[in-house]
């Protein structure tokens, strides 16, 4: 027998209600994962051909690097008086100066392309000492010498002429430390608010973690990462690879390897990050190509195949602590 319309339109009704009563409640959309921050960088910046190989990878990938400058390598021979340590006597330096005025010349337009290509510089103090038991006096003394040797250092060494707006660029292009050796003390943290800085590079910890800020300075740590068939924890850095490997000297015939573990050690503390809480990865490397570039190459395959993902970002320290004090939420953690 055919139900009435109105009756059939009932049940129908019901039965649909019936159904949604039975149905899961809608859940709550999940928050999007922040970007996947990495932080490359480079101490001393030296070699005028990895100063270019360095932005030929920027470009590249798009990422944002920090070089971590040494002042007397805005120095001569000639003028490497004008640099005193705390300590020292005018003229000396753990890692030497520049050869020539065209060497300083050359790395100075290396420093303007990679301002105008939005990368950012910290001071990696001058002649390279460790300061552990500087105090806070000696400290402001290295920073002022940093300062005013950038400042001036076309005029230093007679470079003309010294494009329009240098002065101006150098007085403020510089917010971030890190200390040679990443030998830090009290007196550090006490100088760097004192002297304008903005953040340290110069931490180590037990793996990547979300960067503190404290007094003013946000405090950056190169993390300990798994490495090797052990998978023993290295500080991410290039030198303490170069240590691991090969005891600090050359083993040029074992490069593909340890280019393939410093690989690997990269895309394994990357991967953890990327498919957990997405804290900040740090990397640093210098401008020497040890092991035959092992490093080097690791790193290129490395940025190569990360910086470019659209859910990651290559930024550089400065970018970073922007965001923090933007307040975006797009810096992990």
């Amino acid at each position: 027998m055919r139900l009435p319309f109105r009756v059939l339109a009932f049940s129908l009704v019901s039965l649909a209600a019936s159904n949604a009563a039975l149905a899961d409640p809608p859940t709550a959309p999940v928050p999007a994962k922040p970007k996947q921050i990495v932080i490359i960088s480079f101490d001393s910046a030296r070699d005028i051909s990895q100063w270019k190989r360095s932005r030929a990878l920027a470009q590249r990938t798009g990422a944002h690097f920090t070089y971590f400058l040494s002042c007397v390598f805005l120095l001569t021979p000639e003028t490497r008086a004008q640099y005193t340590a705390p300590g020292k006597t005018a003229g000396k330096s753990n890692i030497g100066f520049a050869a020539s005025r065209q060497e300083v010349a050359d790395r100075l337009e290396q420093i303007t392309l990679a301002a105008a290509e939005g990368h950012d510089f910290g001071s990696h103090a001058c002649g390279h000492f460790d300061g552990k038991d500087w105090s806070k006096a000696d400290w402001l003394n290295e920073f002022s010498a940093f300062d005013r040797i950038f400042e001036n250092a076309y005029a230093i060494n007679g470079i003309t002429p010294e494009p329009k707006g240098w002065r101006d660029f150098a007085r403020h292009a510089v917010v971030g430390f890190r200390a040679p050796y990443l030998s830090a003390n009290k007196a550090l943290y006490e100088a760097l608010p004192a002297a304008g800085y903005l953040f340290d590079a110069s931490g180590v910890s037990r793996g990547p973690v979300q960067p503190p800020t404290s007094n003013g300075i946000t405090r950056f740590s190169l993390p300990q990462i798994p490495e090797g068939p052990k998978s023993r924890p290295v500080i991410a850095m290039d030198y303490n690879l170069y240590v691991r490997h090969s005891g600090g000297f050359e083993r040029p015939s074992a490069a593909g390897e340890f280019e393939n573990r410093t690989y690997d050690a990269f895309r394994a503390a990357f991967n953890t990050q990327y498919n957990g809480k997405r804290l900040p990865l740090e990397l640093g490397f210098h401008f020497t190509l040890m092991n035959n570039g092992a490093y080097w190459n690791a790193l290129e395959r490395f940025a190569g195949e990360v910086c470019v993902k659209p859910d990651v970002e290559c930024i550089s320290f400065r970018d970073y602590v922007s965001r923090l004090k933007g307040g975006e939420q797009t810096v992990g953690g």
